[in-house]
């Protein structure tokens, strides 16, 4: 399996300079790439490809010892093919007929990750002799910068990617061949609801509660963005009042990937078959502004309920689930979820009056009374069952 292991890196201030330096000089390199591309075409209908770039590289870096020349080469061929990969999906967008989105000019607070992508390359993972008890990632142009390794990174590391969250820099491992950790079978299945009031409710009637974290930290949000906006565009004070709003979102969203990885290990510990519906997040958080000719209905009503689908983080705890599925040897399926909630997990009437509100269902076919999210994960569980057994069948 590949996977991913992420630790916070612990720089001197000298470092961390270098750092943000090293994070700028690729910045540029994907801003004047994107020019060199669109100037070419726009000048003489000249397709610019990754290959070209590349190949200017070199020129670039005898032109410019002191700035691009200090960093390593093939973490700046990651910057191009970076930029190569935008415009691929571009292109494809605009073949699929889908909103074409063409790659932009990455600002100051758009570019926040450098990638190397061969350990040994420019970088290097491990220990230094002197400091055999301590990790280091060293990084060409940076020095060896220290790490808080709170777990083991296990397979063969393939990439090392440095990013910035805020005030903090962290070290992403791309690692292959990471081993599985298989769990013991306990011969159960469980279907799982996912919902706003209760993030998880399971078909054996467990709930896991959702800490609606973004709304915890709300007021103290409101307060730091109020500030914000007051704020001189360019000044210190503003780029100061940014970062306290970057810092209150990274906690959020670390709290919410907590969450997400608490849930998933409940699960997986307990059931070798989980079944939960395949959802599609981004269509349901669309947008209801609609246009002017054509406004959308309920806009306010709907954008609350995307935030509150948001901020249960229903994205985060599917993909958490996958990969620790994955490597317990659970057994994962996702099923439609079209009228698992308000079809009757007794007698199978399907109608939209069963659901009397949000938590109540009441069956009007053979009266049958249970709690909404329970009844939807019983359906889900037996659809997943379904699907299973096809498979096998096959």
């Amino acid at each position: 399996m590949r996977r991913s292991f992420k630790f916070l890196l612990r720089p001197t201030s000298k470092q961390a300079a270098a750092l943000a330096a090293c994070l700028e000089d690729q910045r540029q390199l994907y801003n004047a790439a994107l020019e060199h591309r669109r100037t070419a075409y726009r000048m003489a209908g000249v397709t610019i490809r990754y290959g070209d770039q590349s190949g200017e590289l070199k020129h670039i870096r005898i032109d410019d010892p002191d700035g691009q020349g200090r960093w390593s080469f093939s973490s700046q061929q990651a910057t191009l093919r970076r930029l190569d990969k935008a415009f691929t999906a571009f292109f494809t967008r605009v073949r699929e007929g889908r909103t074409p989105g063409f790659p932009r000019f990455k600002g100051r607070g758009w570019f926040d990750t450098v990638e190397w992508p061969k350990d040994g390359d420019g970088c290097r993972w491990g220990s230094q002799p002197e400091h055999p008890s301590a990790t280091f990632v060293r990084l060409q142009g940076v020095g060896h910068v220290r790490v808080h390794q709170h777990r083991p990174a296990k397979g063969k590391v393939k990439t090392i990617s440095v990013k910035r969250e805020g005030s903090r820099w962290y070290v992403v491992l791309s690692c292959d061949d990471v081993p599985a950790e298989p769990l013991p079978a306990t011969g159960a299945a469980v279907g799982v609801d996912l919902g706003v009031a209760r993030l998880v409710t399971t078909s054996d009637g467990e709930h896991l509660d959702n800490p609606r974290h973004l709304a915890a930290t709300a007021d103290r949000l409101a307060i730091a963005q109020r500030d914000l906006a007051r704020k001189k565009r360019g000044s210190k004070r503003r780029r100061k009042a940014v970062a306290r709003v970057a810092t209150l979102y990274a906690k959020v969203r670390r709290q919410r990937l907590d969450g997400g990885h608490k849930a998933a290990l409940a699960l997986v510990r307990s059931y070798d078959v989980i079944a939960h519906e395949d959802l599609r997040i981004a269509n349901m958080t669309r947008s209801a502004y609609g246009t002017i000719e054509q406004p959308g209905r309920n806009v306010a009503a709907k954008s609350g309920l995307n935030r509150s689908i948001l901020d249960a983080g229903w994205g985060v705890f599917l993909r958490v689930l996958a990969h620790k599925a994955e490597s317990a040897g659970r057994k994962l399926i996702a099923v439609n979820p079209a009228n698992t909630s308000r079809t009757c997990a007794r007698c199978r009437h399907c109608a939209a009056e069963n659901r009397l509100s949000q938590a109540v269902f009441r069956c009007t076919a053979c009266q049958h009374s249970a709690h909404a999210d329970v009844n939807a994960a019983i359906n889900i569980l037996r659809a997943g069952l379904a699907l299973r057994d096809a498979a096998q069948a096959a």
